[in-house]
């Protein structure tokens, strides 16, 4: 009955460990693709972090063994390059190699920026996009690109490095971006990122992802007391100085985790490493043009080349100042081959970037501005960033802040990179990492605009200018909002702008661009409320969404209507009480529990204050908060009241939350409070039931006018794709075409210089070695003429024909490098399976575990290899050694396999064997093993298990389709007793199993 049990629920193991397989399967095929990655862009070099399975946090090597790569693009007729090999071209060909081009993103050409890139970089021709109001590199006649082409290339460049290192294809990225970015800029990188083929996963702010490398290697510090730190970073193009809050907070998902909140943020966009190299490149020149005085020499300063290497030299320069009073700066041939040297001291170089250190105290006055704190509140300061090892920046610093001293507790350079491959994995589906709450902050406000009629007390119908904050300055985000239009029953237009951008200077609003986002035009409004002049109308509702990039969106805008509709007084149909069952029975009831742990859908939308005129007592706009904040912070104090346009909004608010929580109730369920909180009678509930909420929602359509920079059209961004697809696959197919020359090549050399050494010598011919020294000599002289020419397959294909003509040859010397070390293998092998074989037949018939077939096969096996190698020996010596050999290594490995199966065999199962049980004699007691027994034989004693006798033998297993044909049954199966083992063990894999008078 037991073995029909097992039968039976074998079919269903089977089918088990069958969907186990498939989602194995599934699981190592996903795996191949599990990577992501992280790209910190700085303004000149940026540094590219990945994930993937065993490999946690880790930054990329370039090409060059490097952890940091020059963001910098050498754009040819024929090839481009990258990175460091560029950063070489930019004194070759400094027109063609572009630098600190992210400058130039989400700016019109009229920005001042604009004219900044022009004047730091004159060697650049700039010309005028019409279409988007923008500027191109042109970079010749026939080459133009884009600021979001040449970064898009820089990203598909490091992604390119991203797979190399990974040795997998990565789609998935988080790219990091300056927090003072506006809408224009993240749009640009997003695009860019499109071109290159990546899926951004969010655009993180630099400050942000350094903050939040910060907190994941401090976790355990962090706790319920809010500690206060302030990043400052300067980097080569511009300065950001962040506030940051740390504290642990309860989460509905996970409990209590470390959240950093981003509290304050100040910043300057030109105040950097750039412009002090730019000031001692222009020192330098001075020196040079100083030296060459009375030479009547043209001004070093109109020479793109020479003005590209005292760049150079005055990046190497502030590097060496920083830790040296002193240095001389010295080049050699810097123009018409006349050689510059001159000594440069640090307080030289401070003079020169006085007034840059003068702007140093700047951002963090804005951070704590804006974050309302003051410098008691912050406890430590951390320099982060490649400028603040300026000793200069550090001392101004540190006097600005009142600190005994500055943290250097981060890697300045790598930490914006691991905060953001961190968030990658969080982000990433394929990664479980811990929570760690990050609530970054809106930079600049953005606001609602839009007029409407009212009428004035003499009954005159006037126009009326309205705003409403959407999103305040240093809000969290991402974060949605609705707001609602109530006065409208016809189509209309509103406009989407910036807030109040007083904190920025009249410079920075220069550089900002266009204060206006959008203007949106409604069609369908009147339509909508034709179709329902019976219902109520609740208003013209926008969803907006400011998600983890920072990137401003309208979901869709919708006109509710609501009625008033008798329920009717019917019994719920079997498959709506079985579908309330089963969602009851899966967490979808609503029990007292549940009330008190989740939230309702419709209480997720919160009511915001709306900030307008407060003298209006009748406006009639509403603005909602979609979805919660993603922690509860239990330590901070209750924020102050809200300041909102009327007190009768306030007081509408709640109405209309119980409106919507009796419209989501079901009428039907069973049990539910009355609107006084009296449940009725159960025979009475089908009668009185109140009166059902019906909502109805009319979609509305939307037409957007963007202001401050237009977007790429669709065919313009398919256009540039195809035109960087088309650039990649160009340098892919010159990068197989430079592989193949280069192998076409060494092959040549290495035969050549083969031919000449002893064991080539030694297996060929004198004809056969002109034969192929003039075939190479042949084909270096055409890769020499005809060479440069010739495509990839004529290069493969003339590699083709050498390694044919050669391959006996090759063949033959490689043969007989193996032979000393497979013939010597094979003898130990035969020695020792030979002394296995002696020794099994001296074991006693008594304690023989072998049968005499197994060891008749052995002995057999072992006698054939003997007879194959020394047959094989001596014909191979009668051959000579140009020709092709009869003993071959594979043949010597297959007959060494074939050998070691056998031994393995048996050497297997005299592992796993049970010694027998001895007989007894007559009178009942064990007969005693003679006097001259050996050690071995005496040291063995059989244990029977409890409840069997002696003389019962173990339960032998079943005959199989393994056992050997050779092997006789002479002996009748008993069947042990009570204790009898039911199964011997389970052989190991590859192991033959054993008759059944092998049996112990």
């Amino acid at each position: 009955m037991m073995a029909a049990t097992v039968r039976r629920q074998r079919p269903r193991r089977l089918a088990c460990w069958a969907v186990i397989a498939v989602l194995l399967a599934d699981l190592l095929a996903l795996s191949d693709t599990l990577a992501v990655m992280s790209v910190d862009l700085g303004s000149e070099s940026m540094k590219v972090a990945i994930v993937k399975p065993g490999v946690p946090m880790e930054i990329v090597l370039n090409k060059e063994s490097r952890r940091k790569t020059p963001v910098t693009v050498t754009l040819k007729e024929n090839e481009r390059f990258f990175g460091d090999s560029a950063a070489g071209m930019a004194i070759k060909n400094p027109k063609a190699t572009l630098r600190y081009f992210q400058h130039l993103l989400g700016k019109q050409a009229d920005n001042p920026h604009v004219a900044l890139y022009r004047a730091r970089f004159p060697e650049h021709e700039l010309s005028f996009d019409p279409q988007r109001q923008t500027v191109h590199f042109q970079i010749s006649p026939q080459m133009q690109f884009s600021p979001e082409e040449v970064l898009g290339m820089v990203l598909n460049y490091s992604r390119s490095l991203a797979e190399d290192f990974a040795e997998q294809p990565i789609k998935d990225a988080v790219i990091t971006v300056p927090a003072f970015f506006n809408q224009a800029e993240r749009r640009a990188v997003l695009q860019a990122a499109r071109m290159a083929g990546l899926k951004v996963l969010q655009l993180i702010n630099d400050n942000t992802a350094t903050a939040l490398s910060y907190g994941v290697f401090r976790r355990k510090d962090i706790n319920t007391t809010a500690q206060n730190v302030m990043f400052y970073d300067m980097g080569s193009g511009s300065t950001v100085c962040t506030i940051v809050t740390y504290q642990t907070v309860k989460t509905k998902e996970a409990g209590m985790q470390p959240q950093l909140q981003i509290r304050g943020v100040g910043f300057d966009r030109t105040l950097g490493g750039l412009e002090m190299e730019l000031r001692l490149r222009e020192h330098l020149a001075g020196l040079f043009n100083e030296q060459r005085k009375g030479q009547k020499a043209k001004d070093v300063r109109e020479n793109p080349r020479a003005m590209a290497k005292l760049l150079r030299e005055a990046n190497r320069l502030k590097t060496v100042l920083s830790a040296n009073a002193d240095h001389m700066a010295q080049i050699e041939g810097l123009m018409d081959d006349v050689d510059f040297k001159a000594k440069v001291t640090r307080v030289e170089f401070e003079e020169l970037c006085a007034d840059l250190f003068e702007r140093v105290p700047g951002p963090v006055q804005q951070a704590l501005q804006s974050a309302e704190m003051n410098l008691d509140e912050i406890e430590q300061v951390i320099l982060v960033g490649g400028a603040t090892r300026v000793p200069k920046v550090q001392e101004v610093l540190l006097k600005a802040v009142g600190k005994e001293e500055l943290g250097k507790n981060i890697n300045a350079d790598e930490a914006a990179a691991m905060g953001a491959v961190y968030q990658a994995a969080a982000l990433s589906k394929a990664f479980k990492v811990k929570p760690f709450v990050v609530r970054d902050a809106v930079v600049y406000p953005i606001l609602v605009e839009f007029t409407r009629e009212v009428e004035e007390p003499e009954g005159v119908r006037s126009l009326k200018h309205n705003k409403r904050v959407l999103f305040s300055r240093m809000g969290p985000y991402p974060q949605r909002k609705v707001i609602t239009f109530n006065r409208y029953s016809h189509d209309f237009n509103f406009h989407i702008n910036y807030g109040d951008l007083g904190f920025l200077g009249p410079e920075d609003l220069r550089v900002f661009g266009s204060p206006n986002l959008t203007t949106v035009k409604l069609k369908g409004v009147g339509e909508s409320f034709k179709k329902h002049p019976d219902y109520e109308s609740k208003g013209i509702k926008a969803h907006f969404n400011l998600d983890e990039s920072g990137v401003l969106s309208l979901d869709r805008v919708e006109s509710v209507f609501e009625t008033l509709v008798e329920d009717s007084p019917e019994e719920e149909s079997t498959l709506t009480k079985l579908g309330n069952t089963i969602s009851s029975l899966f967490g979808g009831g609503t029990t007292p529990e549940a009330k008190e742990n989740g939230t309702d859908t419709v209480q997720e939308e919160e009511e915001s204050p709306a900030e307008g005129n407060r003298d209006e007592p009748g406006e009639q706009v509403e603005l909602k908060e979609e979805g919660e904040a993603p922690a509860e912070d239990t330590s901070q104090p209750p924020p102050p009241e809200p300041k909102g346009d009327t007190a009768s909004e306030g007081e509408k608010a709640p109405e209309e939350d119980n409106g919507d929580k009796a419209e989501a109730q079901k009428p039907s369920e069973k049990g539910a409070a009355g609107p006084e909180g009296i449940p009725p009678a159960p025979e009475e509930e089908k009668k009185q039931k109140p009166a059902k909420k019906q909502k109805m929602v009319e979609e509305i359509g939307v037409e957007l006018v963007v202001l401050d920079l237009p977007d790429l059209p669709e065919d313009e961004l398919a256009r540039s794709v195809q035109k960087l697809r088309d650039l990649t696959l160009r340098d892919l197919e010159k990068q197989e075409r430079e592989k193949a020359a280069n192998s076409l090549e060494a092959f040549i050399f290495e035969t050549q210089d083969k031919l000449y050494q002893p064991e080539y010598q030694e297996v060929s011919t004198e004809e056969q070695r002109e034969e192929i020294a003039g075939k190479l000599s042949a084909t270096s002289t055409w890769l020499e003429d005809e060479g440069f020419g010739a495509t990839t397959a004529m290069l493969k294909e003339k590699l083709t024909e050498l390694k044919k003509l050669c391959q006996g040859l090759f063949f033959r010397v490689e043969e007989r490098r193996k032979w000393p070390e497979r013939l010597s293998a094979l003898n130990n092998l035969l020695n020792h399976s030979s002394m296995f074989l002696k020794g099994a037949r001296l074991i006693p018939e008594m304690d023989q575990i072998f049968t005499e077939v197994e060891m008749t096969t052995l002995e057999k096996v072992i006698n054939e290899t003997w007879a194959w190698k020394n047959a094989t020996m001596a014909e191979q010596a009668k051959l000579p050694a140009t020709e092709k050999p009869v003993l071959l290594s594979k043949d010597i490995e297959v007959k060494m396999m074939a050998l070691d199966r056998e031994v393995q065999y048996l050497l297997n199962k005299a592992k796993f064997a049970k010694p027998r049980p001895r007989p007894k004699d007559k009178n009942g007691t064990r007969a005693e093993p003679p006097l001259n027994a050996s050690a071995g034989d005496q040291g063995e004693k059989v244990i029977t298990p409890a409840g069997q006798t002696e003389d019962a033998k173990p339960l032998s297993e079943p005959e199989t389709a393994e056992t050997r044909s050779e092997a006789v049954d002479t002996e009748p199966l008993e069947l042990g007793g009570p204790g009898a083992e039911p199964e011997q063990k389970e052989q190991p894999a590859g192991q033959k199993r054993p008759s059944k008078n092998d049996e112990l």
